[in-house]
């Protein structure tokens, strides 16, 4: 007996075409509430999304970081994790009388067992978190933005290779013309500068460039998985263990970088300033954001309303820091949106609608054999119920006699 993470939906064989099934199931049945789920989401992540690279090159002095990244990583972890305790207590207040309560010892025990695969992508996240802050002296916040795009495709073939996801041929059409417009975005001029010089930081920026899109990938594609894996369990009580194991990583960071720098780098709120408080509490909004993404809806969907952000980010950019918008960022920002149309229009669900029909074939093909079935067997019993009514009546001495008087 198989079960799917995501709808519950129950089968006996436990190949993955029918586990594909019981997800297509699941999205038969998305009822308005949850579309109206999606679209909030959307809006508040190309919010927070498109203001973390602002805030970021709003904290740099002299093109330098006063502060260690990692203490804010640290720091956003723990006001996550206080967010979580907050809501947890909010909704163990809720429960019925019955329910199995949210704060007992053994409740949490069984939940921490179940949900010990978060902590892969808390450490994941905590290494991608440090290289938000690296690529920033490298790039300005609008090609930030534009490279973590290319998370979608290494998200997409992650999705296909661990959960079993499908995507159609022109999804995939779609992910190839987002990378194209990526690329668009980062056509240079030769004569900006003197290539040979420039060469070691391309490569070191190439080489963060890999690992920033790569890490935060397989953190995206194993937190749904785990998060959708133990589906019945409380979202806050999981974001509790995840963002717990996320302090966890990036405190033993604050301990290494205290041993080889010195004990003087070990005090955390070293070189904060406002802007820094405001990139805490965006990346903790986002962190906790990022988690309903994973558990309700997708990563891919998630990416791609960063996508979204975009713009934003680069009209607020060129607004506060007097980046230019040049026309190569332009033409690559329209490829990326027609890319994200292309994905989401339904003539990209041909497949998923044939697996629809199908699906809606097989139901409606199974309800009528068992009509027929139970249709058959009702005429069984009618006929044995009438060949009874028949033997009956031929023992009957009565009706042997005639019908008039000899």
């Amino acid at each position: 007996m198989v079960e799917c993470s995501v709808c519950n939906s129950r089968r006996l064989s436990s190949s993955t075409r029918t586990v594909s099934r019981a997800y297509d199931r699941h999205k038969i049945n998305v009822s308005s509430k949850h579309r109206a789920l999606n679209i909030l989401l959307v809006s508040g992540d190309c919010v927070l999304v498109g203001l973390q690279p602002i805030l970021v090159y709003m904290s740099k002095v002299d093109g330098k970081f006063n502060f260690s990244p990692i203490s804010v990583n640290f720091l956003t972890e723990c006001t996550k994790v206080l967010f979580a305790i907050v809501m947890l207590l909010f909704q163990a207040r809720q429960q019925k009388i019955g329910e199995k309560p949210l704060l007992s010892v053994s409740t949490f025990t069984q939940a921490a067992r179940n949900n010990i695969m978060l902590a892969i992508p808390a450490f994941l996240y905590a290494i991608n978190n440090y290289l938000k802050f690296i690529m920033q002296l490298y790039f300005n916040p609008a090609t930030v933005k534009m490279l973590s795009n290319l998370k979608v495709l290494v998200i997409a073939v992650l999705l296909k290779i661990i959960m079993r996801r499908r995507f159609s041929v022109i999804q995939w059409e779609a992910l190839a013309l987002l990378l194209i417009g990526i690329s668009v975005n980062q056509l240079r001029s030769t004569s900006e500068g003197d290539v040979t010089s420039a060469l070691p930081l391309a490569s070191v920026a190439y080489l963060y460039t890999m690992i920033f899109v790569t890490v935060p990938s397989m953190a995206s594609v194993f937190n749904e998985y785990a998060l959708k894996s133990q589906f019945e369990t409380s979202i806050y009580l999981q974001n509790l263990f995840l963002y717990g194991y996320g302090a966890i990583f990036n405190f033993l960071g604050i301990i290494a970088t205290a041993v080889f720098k010195g004990p003087g780098s070990f005090d955390i709120l070293e070189g904060h300033s406002k802007a820094t408080m405001f990139l805490i509490c965006n990346n903790a909004a986002q962190g906790i954001l990022s988690s309903f993404f994973f558990k309700y809806a997708d990563a891919i969907l998630k990416k791609y309303s960063s996508t979204v952000a975009t713009i934003f980010t680069g009209i607020a950019s060129a607004v506060l820091f007097g980046h230019k918008l040049t026309m190569n960022f332009i033409l690559g920002i329209s490829i990326v949106f027609i890319s994200m149309h292309q994905f989401f229009s339904p003539l990209s669900k041909v497949g998923d609608e044939t697996s629809k029909g199908a699906l809606e074939m097989m139901d409606t093909q199974n309800h009528r054999e068992k009509e027929k079935e139970k249709d058959a067997a009702q005429s069984f019993i009618n006929m044995a119920a009438g060949a009874n009514d028949d033997a009956s009546h031929r023992t009957v001495p009565d009706e042997q006699q005639p019908l008039l008087p000899i």
